[in-house]
């Protein structure tokens, strides 16, 4: 882009200015439709509806809003739902796998290859917001990664622990 800058005065000639290019900005939040577009996750297992701060290659935190019409309540638990904690597992590497993803040279499905250390720490219940914060540790030959998730909900710690991936063909 080029500015003609005058002094007001007619007689005087302008002077053409070249105005600083502002790089597009970072992208640091992703909707549903953004998120189906990087995972193959969809209903019932598609379990991020956003994302709401994303660090290209290191981390990302996304929500999970639990609502009581999700089909795992109708048995987990009668007249007590409870969500699962292989669900709340799932939700993390699935924000997990929005990091992996976007990593410039990964192709392919990323799929579990391990948990460790993973703890819970109080129920998920209808009505909550579960807030999932997974960092990547490590990556190898662009095959494999590490990651360390934390979800919680209303700032109280509900599940934390290391989740391994594989990606593949």
């Amino acid at each position: 882009m080029v500015k003609t800058v005058t002094d007001g005065n007619s007689a005087h000639a302008t002077a053409p200015v070249m105005a600083e290019e502002q790089p597009e900005p970072l992208k640091q939040t992703y909707g549903v439709e953004e998120i189906q577009a990087m995972l193959p996750h969809r209903y019932p297992f598609a379990l991020v509806d956003r994302i709401i701060d994303y660090v290209p290659g290191k981390r990302a935190v996304g929500i999970k809003n639990v609502t009581f019409n999700e089909p795992q309540f109708q048995g987990h638990f009668p007249g007590r739902p409870i969500m699962p904690g292989v669900l709340i597992v799932e939700a993390m590497a699935q924000v997990g796998g929005v990091v992996l993803t976007q990593i410039p040279g990964v192709k392919g499905l990323c799929m579990f290859a391990g948990i460790d250390k993973v703890r819970f720490r109080r129920p998920v219940v209808p009505g909550d917001q579960l807030v999932m914060t997974v960092e990547l540790l490590a990556i190898k030959r662009l095959r494999f990664g590490k990651m360390q998730g934390r979800a919680e909900v209303d700032g109280h710690l509900v599940c934390e622990g290391e989740l391994m991936f594989s990606v593949v063909d």
